[in-house]
């Protein structure tokens, strides 16, 4: 699928990338209930592609003007998906991930490390990104000097975090987040992405839900007083805490979809339903519709469903369980 020698594959790649697996929060609310606790709804099916098995380097660049402490919690939350921390943690949520095999009947990998950063402060494609531009960015990033980010096709696994002011294709309109593979004719070979925005600025209300009311939801917009309980962020932030929750999300689907042909529902693989599609909204028992479900909250009101390193605290979505046949989370009641 990502052989780019014959100018009708490169064509069809081409075409494809515009429907790169894509999260919308906006799915949320339109559905009139969730899958939790429901096997007959669910068609999953496994396509004979690969998984991400090996050991994962997992590379960032940071794109455009970034605050330390967004970043700080951003590094620490990868940090902890392979790391201990107090159950329920964000390695116990990795592991549902792990579930999922290849046809080999290798799991998804449990060692996931921060291997490198770029910090592309210079805004190298400008300030309006294309979905593609995502892979030119990441040819920056492996090919500027002194210090480049390798170009690692055997287990590179890359994440483009846009700042505040940068604005994508589609970003708050339709996605807050989305993974593909790179095209050799434009990195230089094939390697698995993810790009994510921060959303704070641009449509808190869509891409860090519940830390924000949507726009049209009826709910009165957080700075109001009165009547609003809007759900605080475990870091201080909503913008980079529903940032996170949309790695996560990507980061299972990256992993157990990298070439858009082995783990999704659905007929078309332009258009994939895939393992955190399946539970958008959904972070605790009895969520759905617009509802997140039971979670914790600390002595301030922040909620959150996962603990990770240096006593951090995470609001992250559930994962569809391949062998419970239902939306789970180590913070599951049941």
């Amino acid at each position: 699928m990502h052989n780019l020698k014959h100018p009708f594959m490169l064509l069809l790649l081409l075409s494809l990338s515009s429907f790169a697996s894509s999260w919308n929060q906006n799915q949320q609310f339109q559905q009139a209930k969730n899958f939790e606790g429901s096997s007959d709804l669910v068609d999953l099916q496994y396509h004979m592609g690969p998984v991400l098995g090996a050991p994962i380097s997992l590379y960032i660049i940071w794109y455009g003007h970034w605050d330390q402490n967004h970043q700080a919690t951003i590094r620490d939350f990868i940090y902890s998906l392979s790391s201990s921390a107090p159950h329920p943690s964000v390695a116990d949520w990795w592991r549902t991930i792990r579930l999922y095999t290849d046809q080999t009947g290798s799991n998804i990998t449990g060692d996931l490390n921060l291997s490198g950063e770029f910090f592309d402060w210079r805004y190298s494609h400008g300030g309006y990104l294309s979905r593609l531009s995502m892979q030119s960015i990441i040819r920056t990033a492996t090919t500027s000097r002194p210090r480049p980010l390798p170009l690692n096709p055997q287990n590179g696994l890359y994440l483009v975090l846009t700042s505040a002011d940068v604005q994508v294709q589609d970003f708050c309109r339709a996605v807050c987040g989305f993974h593909y593979f790179t095209f050799p004719t434009i990195v230089g070979g094939t390697v698995p992405y993810a790009w994510i925005g921060y959303s704070g600025t641009q449509c808190p209300g869509m891409c860090a839900y519940p830390f924000a009311w949507p726009q049209y939801s009826g709910r009165p917009p957080p700075s109001t007083n009165g009547g609003n309980n809007i759900m605080r962020a475990p870091n201080g932030d909503a913008g980079v805490d529903g940032m996170i929750s949309v790695i996560a999300h990507e980061l299972a689907e990256v992993s157990s979809n990298p070439l858009v042909n082995a783990w999704y529902a659905g007929d078309d693989p332009t258009s994939p339903t895939e393992i955190a599609d399946l539970c958008l909204g959904v972070y605790g028992t009895g969520g759905g519709g617009g509802y997140v479900g039971k979670v914790y909250k600390d002595s301030g009101g922040d909620g959150y469903n996962l603990n990770g390193v240096k006593g951090r605290r995470f609001l992250v979505q559930w994962i569809w369980n391949p062998t419970k046949r239902r939306c789970y989370g180590p913070n599951a009641m049941d």
